[in-house]
């Protein structure tokens, strides 16, 4: 379970953007669900673009014209018959507002239409909606979210980021197409904003701290590494020659149960030892310490265990995201105090 206003906390620090003046207000509002929260966020982002501009870019047109325009595509004109008709199959830049992050914004837009948020809520994004007229809407199934973000673009990063955790939450659940949104227990739509939010809130709050999310060599004897995975890691957090790697989880149920019996997901231990024992062996002097970080859940036990392997300290921490997000920080302060001593 989460918190919502500790989704708004989390995205604060994920996207540093909604800690901007235009945003303050939204912090201050309080909301019954994730997608009534993501919906005023989106809201808010989209007026603020508007007010900078919305994107363009040159796209490539395609279009039958009287007049050469561009490139002519032969074979496109005889094929549909535009030479009978007098007219010549061109190919033109265009520069046009209907590029693919515009088109993710209204998509995600006109799906919150069917969505259950306020009144208000859909006012206000109707309004917006005008504003797109000229952009195209997509197969939310099909859409590529390996988005390039460039110095034109990156007031985009957070935008796309929401139309993400809207349109991955979203199910068609009614025949008249409406939609309701997930649980949001749901494991694969939080993991990747814990994980960053980890990330940054220990960059910003412990700026002493070397914080990385950087890949860890295979220390093999003979120098062969073919076909080995790459390990890359969610964070490491080093300080004095300590290094704390952190791979955090996100899952509907923390543990696995084996004939009755409760263990921890047997990948996430083998990979987190993994990580350690490698690191360790390129840091010889160092000390080198792993630790899976749990989002807790409704489960009724709750993992908190320290084990010593092979010279190596390997913790398991279960992180309560449901509670005031001071307490939140206290539990994420307490890890590098207790572990780096400052």
């Amino acid at each position: 379970m989460i918190a919502i206003k500790n989704i708004y906390y989390m995205l604060s620090y994920a996207y540093k953007v909604l800690n901007e003046k235009g945003y303050r207000k939204v912090a201050t509002e309080d909301f019954e669900n994730a997608i009534d929260l993501y919906a005023a966020i989106l809201i808010k982002g989209v007026s603020i673009q508007l007010k900078r501009g919305l994107h363009h870019e040159y796209v490539e047109e395609k279009e039958s014209l009287k007049m050469v325009r561009g490139k002519i595509n032969i074979t496109e004109s005889i094929k549909n018959l535009d030479i009978m008709n007098q007219r010549l199959n061109c190919s033109y830049d265009e520069f046009s507002i209907n590029i693919y992050m515009n088109k993710i914004i209204k998509t995600t837009m006109v799906l919150l239409l069917k969505a259950a948020i306020s009144k208000e809520r859909k006012k206000k994004i109707k309004k917006l909606l005008l504003f797109f007229d000229k952009v195209d809407t997509l197969n939310r199934h099909n859409i590529n979210w390996n988005l390039q973000f460039t110095r034109n673009n990156q007031t985009y990063k957070m935008l796309t980021a929401i139309c993400y955790l809207i349109i991955k939450g979203l199910l068609q659940s009614k025949k008249d197409g409406s939609n309701q949104f997930m649980d949001y227990s749901d494991e694969q739509q939080l993991s990747r904003l814990f994980e960053k939010f980890t990330f940054e809130y220990y960059r910003k709050e412990f700026p002493q701290l070397t914080v990385t999310a950087s890949h860890i060599p295979w220390m093999v004897d003979d120098g062969v590494k073919d076909m080995l995975p790459v390990m890359k890691t969610d964070i490491i957090l080093s300080y004095n020659n300590k290094y704390l790697i952190i791979d955090t989880k996100y899952y509907a149920k923390t543990l696995q149960n084996n004939y009755n019996t409760n263990t921890i997901h047997s990948g996430n231990l083998y990979q987190i030892f993994t990580y350690v024992k490698n690191l360790n062996l390129k840091e010889k002097s160092a000390k080198v310490s792993g630790m899976l970080l749990y989002a807790k859940t409704n489960e009724k036990i709750v993992p908190d265990n320290i084990y010593q392997m092979s010279g190596n300290q390997i913790s398991v921490k279960t992180l309560d995201l449901n509670c005031d997000f001071t307490q939140l920080s206290e539990q994420l302060n307490k890890i590098v105090v207790e572990y780096f001593e400052i």
